[in-house]
């Protein structure tokens, strides 16, 4: 074999963060934190505080590949983390504040952090967990002495911490293929799993995200990730923000503040953002009842559940706001699929387009993707040919952590547990996880479709669609909504709606109203919970 004279360059966030503090190192960070209501730096700024914390690390005793976990909102604080943790060969442990708390103590157990830096705001919650977590033996508080809080707690201050230390400290040299960062899905079937990504994996991942076939990130953004830091490292927004040299404004806690995001984006100028429905149906709301606009803002990536039609429409007819439906999971870094509109189809009339508007999208170079039927047989990708849905690239796991099992086929394919579409263009569509489709007389009724028709109506804000049992066809659908207004639907109004979107059999057989849905910890929503609610729900067609 010939190989090329290329240079062996190591693909590292070291070197992410090199880039970004030689070429960009006037861009800003703007950040909401609990101690200081509109935080304003540089890139510069934020790498020599890095370097600062770069070295007191290493002064800790730590050994590479120990755990340091954060338990943090999206702040510069926690972007520090971020990078002086990764760039010291040392593992960042990003945790899910909303987990409930056995949930939290079973994944700093099992990842064995020896370190924990956690947020002013959150702190209450490990002073009551605080003697279930032996294996931690440091807890940095992520503020300033002014605003330490009393405590019995052998504690740290993170300013006090950085103090003192050089801000030009000499990083590892690392092999890309270390273990940069490691966040665990959210447990809603059995225990919450670790995914261990490394510096390779997030560089191209960050390198896809600053393409123009995904966020097409560049030094002209200014972008909010509304996406929590916590989970998926942020949809690698601080890796391909640095990356690209675009300014960064983080909302900290008040990430479901209608209010904030709206003053932050206009004060700001932000021109990117990237969030769940949820964050943005509170902006949405806030927007429209107050009568307000956010005309910087050029388009808002959707991802953790399906985008509403009605949600599309009133970003892009209201407020000229481009959306981009996502999809991706914890095991896929997360990217992977991007919505954007192929030239084939630019022109298609409105409703035509529509469907293909609202799909997940397109896979990013580096991700193949692949959809068979339960005897393992590859579909037709005509857009209604649907199998189970498997993934693989350079940034989907092989493995879950401290879990010898592999968890991809022989055809080097990760399952990702969901029933999706793939059509002519390429576009993947999910129609249901497989363990929430309902099987209704032998047929499958997608749940994600029907929900999605549901919050089209200009009465439903919200909707899910769950399967409950019915004697003769096994199971029919049950929608579970959150009204807009104040008047509900009937059932029978509901499906007069309805029947004009799905086919005649999926229409659901009951209709039940609610003041909010559960969503588990990552914003999507909680259908065991609502299955476990209305499992004993009597359909109409069964009095």
């Amino acid at each position: 074999m010939l190989t090329g004279n290329m240079m062996d360059f190591q693909l590292t966030i070291n070197s992410v963060m090199r880039h970004g503090r030689t070429l960009y190192g006037q861009q800003e960070i703007v950040s909401v934190t609990a101690d200081n209501p509109l935080h304003r730096y540089t890139y510069e700024d934020a790498f020599a505080r890095v370097s600062q914390l770069g070295s007191a690390l290493a002064k800790m005793g730590l050994s590479a590949g120990d755990r340091v976990a954060t338990l943090a909102w999206n702040d510069y604080r926690h972007l520090e983390a971020y990078y002086g943790i990764s760039c010291s060969g040392l593992v960042c442990h990003t945790i899910n504040p909303r987990l409930f708390p056995e949930q939290l103590v079973y994944i700093v157990n099992h990842a064995e952090d020896k370190v924990l830096m956690v947020d002013l705001l959150l702190f209450p919650l490990i002073e009551k967990l605080r003697d279930k977590m032996p294996t931690v033996e440091r807890i940095i508080i992520m503020t300033d002495e002014a605003h330490m809080p009393q405590t019995e707690l052998n504690v740290e201050c993170y300013e006090t911490l950085l103090a003192g230390h050089p801000t030009d400290f000499t990083f590892p040299e690392l092999d890309e293929k270390t273990a940069s960062s490691l966040c665990y899905t959210s447990g809603t079937t059995g225990e919450p799993k670790g995914v261990l990504y490394s510096h390779r994996s997030t560089v191209l991942h960050a390198m896809a995200c600053t393409s123009s076939a995904s966020f097409g990130l560049n030094s002209r953004h200014t972008m909010m990730p509304v996406v929590p830091m916590f989970h998926v490292n942020a949809w690698s927004m601080p890796y391909a923000c640095i990356m690209a040299g675009s300014k960064i404004v983080f909302p900290g806690p008040k990430m479901a503040d209608g209010a904030v995001l709206t003053q932050l984006i206009n004060h700001e100028k932000v021109t990117l953002a990237a969030g769940v429905p949820t964050i943005w149906l509170a902006l949405l709301n806030y927007l429209r009842e107050n009568n307000l606009t956010v005309d910087s803002l050029q388009a808002v990536t959707i991802g953790g559940a399906a985008t509403p039609r009605s949600m599309l429409e009133e970003f892009e007819q209201t407020h000229k706001v481009t959306v981009n439906p996502a999809w991706g999971m914890t095991e896929t870094s997360p990217l992977g699929t991007f919505n954007s509109v192929r030239p084939e189809i630019e022109n298609l009339p409105a409703d035509e387009l529509m469907p293909y508007r609202l799909k997940a999208g397109l896979p990013p170079y580096g991700v193949e993707l692949s959809i068979r039927n339960p005897e393992g047989i590859e579909q037709p990708r005509d857009g209604k040919s649907f199998g189970n849905l498997g993934i693989k690239g350079p940034w989907v796991a092989s493995q879950y952590y401290r879990n010898d099992t592999n968890i991809i086929d022989d055809k080097g394919f990760m399952d990702t547990g969901d029933i999706a579409t793939i059509d002519q263009y390429g576009y993947m569509q999910i129609t249901d996880r497989a363990k929430d489709v309902i099987k209704s007389g032998g047929e499958w009724i997608s749940s994600i479709d029907l929900e999605n028709a549901c919050t089209s109506h200009p009465k439903i804000a919200e909707a899910a669609v769950i399967g409950v049992y019915h004697p003769k066809w096994d199971e029919r659908p049950l929608v579970i909504a959150v009204i807009a207004g104040d008047d509900t639907l009937s059932i029978e109004e509901l499906n007069a709606y309805l029947e004009k979107h799905v086919a005649k059999w999926w229409l659901p057989d009951d209709v039940v109203y609610v003041d909010e849905l559960p969503h588990a910890a990552t914003g999507k929503l909680d259908k065991k919970v609502l299955r476990e609610q209305f499992k004993d729900h009597t359909l109409p067609s069964e009095q």
